[in-house]
């Protein structure tokens, strides 16, 4: 099939009126027009419309953007990669996919031995294609989350399946390893430096997550390999939280290490109930969008209207209460992770910031594409890439989306 998206192009450094023309599963090439152009088909210049360009896909006065890459979903529409089965791993992809997300890493929860191996299963069975995914989202490996967490910054997570890392446990993982794509720890648990090798060791990037390191022990673990945070600002140490171990000296944490370290790239939950804006802004001030990306941490509430839900398996997951457009903590003393797509997240943060558009999308696709090890062929608008394509309003609300070249259904949810 050959497509020809016409409007305005959104690159990694720039918006700019053009198009992108589409054959096969690729894209064939990207122009830049000189002048911006106007809605009618009539009003193109003529070498942008051929009749042998295929089919014309006009943006009207919205956008051509990269389909989103999401590090750090949970679920949606009802269901929770740890639910363990096809079904619920296709309910979450296709959910997704309708909010623009056409490549995501399913993230797994604290959780029994047994369930983790079963999810890592499914991703790599989703991986090779042995499951039909005509309307999903395209699954890159999964984030291996938990549960080697510290438990006083579990969050949302249970905690009676918190444990050390152990190489009789974490080996049986690490034969999944070419169907693992990243992997959290907290660098300050025995055992978390071995555990960290061998992930490298089999390619698989690292994560520090739900850890109350100091900065000490991060700078450690920057040198063992890892280089990259969970949702910063989230579940994590500071001086702060530091203080109440220590009264003096006052000491750096996690949050403060990751801001440090040019070597470490991290990520925002940018649902407008996680984070304040001004925390956006440092974060972006401190990084820059090739070190930040912007991810869901979505749960299976996406889609679902308020009440109680189950963060992570049913069987052995936490409670939750959807509400107010987020996760809450049954007994309100904290958030429960988001409720929201990707598409939210890239309005949100520029609704709150106020940066160029080109930044909150590069944080949405070139960046975590490139952290998924996957930038050769997605997250941006490139001859020879992959064609994952999203047409946006000019509100940013998702119209259509392409994967590989193939469109999905409409939406209307978005």
């Amino acid at each position: 099939m050959k497509y020809l998206f016409c409007g305005q192009l959104v690159l990694p450094d720039r918006v700019v009126p053009g198009c992108v023309r589409v054959q096969g599963d690729r894209i064939a090439s990207v122009e830049v027009w000189q002048r911006p152009r106007r809605v009618a088909h009539a009003a193109l210049p003529d070498e942008a419309v051929p009749t042998e360009d295929g089919v014309v896909v006009d943006a009207g006065d919205g956008y051509i953007v990269p389909g989103y890459v999401d590090l750090h979903v949970h679920g949606g529409a009802g269901a929770d990669f740890m639910d363990g089965t096809a079904e619920a791993f296709r309910t979450v992809l296709e959910a997704h996919a309708r909010h623009g997300t056409t490549s995501l890493c399913p993230t797994t929860t604290v959780a029994r031995h047994d369930q983790l191996l079963r999810v890592l299963e499914l991703t790599r069975a989703f991986q090779r294609g042995e499951h039909a995914n005509p309307c999903g989202a395209r699954v890159l490996g999964a984030h291996f989350y938990g549960p080697y967490f510290h438990r006083d910054a579990r969050g949302c997570h249970p905690a009676q399946p918190l444990r050390l890392p152990q190489p009789q446990e974490y080996e049986q993982y690490l034969e999944y390893a070419e169907a693992i794509c990243r992997a959290t720890v907290a660098p300050e648990l025995p055992g978390a430096e071995e555990f960290v090798r061998a992930c490298r060791s089999r390619g698989i990037g690292t994560n520090v997550g739900h850890s109350q390191a100091t900065f000490e022990q991060m700078a450690q673990a920057v040198a063992w390999g890892v280089g990259h945070v969970d949702h910063l600002y989230c579940a994590m140490s500071d001086k702060t939280k530091l203080r109440q171990q220590q009264a003096y000296p006052m000491r750096g944490g996690v949050l403060e290490a990751t801001l440090y370290f040019d070597e470490l790239t991290t990520e925002l939950i940018c649902d407008g109930k996680h984070l304040a804006p001004e925390l956006l802004l440092l974060a972006l001030k401190c990084k820059g969008p090739d070190r930040l990306a912007l991810v869901t941490d979505c749960n299976r509430a996406l889609d679902m209207p308020e009440g109680r839900y189950v963060f992570g398996p049913r069987d052995g997951g936490e409670p939750f209460v959807h509400r107010d457009g987020v996760g809450i903590l049954p007994d309100a003393t904290g958030l429960a992770s988001a409720t929201q797509g990707m598409d939210h997240m890239v309005r949100t943060f520029v609704e709150q910031t106020g940066r160029p558009l080109w930044e909150a999308v590069r944080m949405a696709t070139l960046t975590p594409a490139r952290l998924a090890g996957r930038d050769a062929q997605l997250g941006s608008l490139q001859p020879g890439k992959l064609a994952d394509l999203l047409v946006l309003d000019a509100a940013l609300h998702v119209q259509r989306v392409f994967i590989a070249g193939r469109e999905l259904a409409r939406n209307e949810a978005t």
